[in-house]
This record gives structure tokens, sequence and C-alpha cells, in this order.
């Protein structure tokens, strides 16, 4: 990247930050990013239980969780856009962060707050053993009628 890419980057931090986000939730809504993620939940969400108790295993399972994602994003995102830079996207990210709502911003906090990752993983969990309602039972669509 050249000096005056950068500077061009700098001023106009909220659309870089913006192009990214919307990268982003073009490659976490790809199928190879969902099977990613799903196999990884199916290898692991059985080591983990609710509590305030953390297993040490849960550690090396968040480190390895963060690892393929971050990968994954970096990687895709390289290939997206010529000028990439991890390290500005990461301040603006965390300036942002009082301000930011939905679940891409869910999905990158579970890669910075274990708390997170852990929640996710017990959802996970509970969808797999049945836990939660299949609402879908109870929706009933009609025509409507004159």
């Amino acid at each position: 990247m050249d000096f005056q890419e950068n500077i061009i980057k700098r001023q106009n931090s909220s659309e870089y930050f913006d192009t990214v986000i919307g990268h982003i939730e073009d490659i976490v809504i790809g199928e190879e990013f969902q099977s990613m993620v799903n196999q990884f939940m199916e290898c692991y969400y059985f080591e983990f239980e609710p509590g305030e108790e953390n297993k040490i295993i849960y550690t090396e399972i968040y480190q390895k969780y963060t690892n393929m994602i971050e990968a994954h994003i970096v990687e895709n995102l390289n290939r997206k856009m010529s000028c990439f830079d991890m390290d500005l996207f990461a301040m603006e990210l965390e300036n942002k962060k009082t301000q930011l709502d939905g679940e891409i911003f869910e999905l990158l906090y579970t890669l910075t707050d274990f708390l997170a990752f852990k929640d996710m993983v017990l959802d996970y969990k509970a969808f797999k053993e049945g836990a939660y309602d299949d609402l879908s039972k109870g929706i009933s669509v009609t025509g409507l009628q004159k």
C-alpha cells in the first residue's frame, strides 16, 4: 500500500469500516463459512457445560476457534480489498464498540470475548440437545380472502 492510499484510508475511516463490515457480512453468510463454523461446533460443543466454572480445555477450544475464524475472514478480506488493514479495522471496531449492535458484531465479539464465545457454544449445545422448542410447528400460513 502506498502512502497516498494510506492517507485516504485514515481520512475516511468510517467509510472504510463500513466497507469492511459489508465484506465480512458477505463472508459469514457464505456457505463455506457456515459449514466451517458448524463443523467446529459439532466437534466441540459437548465439552462445554453451563455454569461459572471454566475448564482448561475451553481455552484451547477458544484459541482454535479464534484462529480459524480470524484466518478465514482475513484471507477473504485480502482477496476482496486491495488495502485491508487489520490494525485499522480493529481500532475502529474498538472505538465503535458501544454503538454497534447486530449478529455480525456478536460474531466479531466472540473473537475477543471468551464469555460471548462460551454463550454461543452453549446455545448451540442447547439447540442440539432439543432444549429450544421448534416454533415452526405452531406457524400456519394462509392466504388473504376477499
